[in-house]
């Protein structure tokens, strides 16, 4: 089901989701001091194209903490508040909530990408 559900997510939306996320990872390694910034951000790629049976396990200290506020000033709410108006707008169809729940999962990330942990459930 997972493997259906990446499929129809990357037609409709997941496609947008994933190549932001590389525009940034390539806008971040244009310096030296954004190429750490860059490579999280191609993390995340593979998850925004195809969330489906993936979960991400939050964690960090202090250095987390103090990159991921440099995230957020710089690409972090652009990038949220596009992944929640997508997740609402598959909302308001009981058929698409399954995906609406995937953009929000997306957007808490983009939110605060240092520190988390993506693995497979399945």
């Amino acid at each position: 089901m997972s493997f259906l559900g990446n499929i129809i997510w990357f037609i409709f939306g997941g496609f947008l989701s994933g190549f932001s996320w590389i525009v940034s990872g390539i806008i971040w390694c244009i310096t030296i001091i954004g190429i750490p910034y860059g490579l999280q951000c191609f993390k995340f790629a593979s998850l925004s194209f195809a969330p489906f049976g993936k979960e991400v396990n939050y964690s960090g200290g202090v250095v987390s903490f103090i990159v991921n506020v440099i995230w957020f000033i710089f690409f972090g709410l652009p990038m949220a508040i596009e992944n929640a108006i997508f997740g609402i707008i598959w909302c308001l169809t009981i058929i698409g909530i399954p995906f609406g729940l995937q953009f929000f999962k997306i957007a808490k990330l983009a939110l605060a990408p240092f520190g988390a942990e993506i693995y497979k459930t399945n």
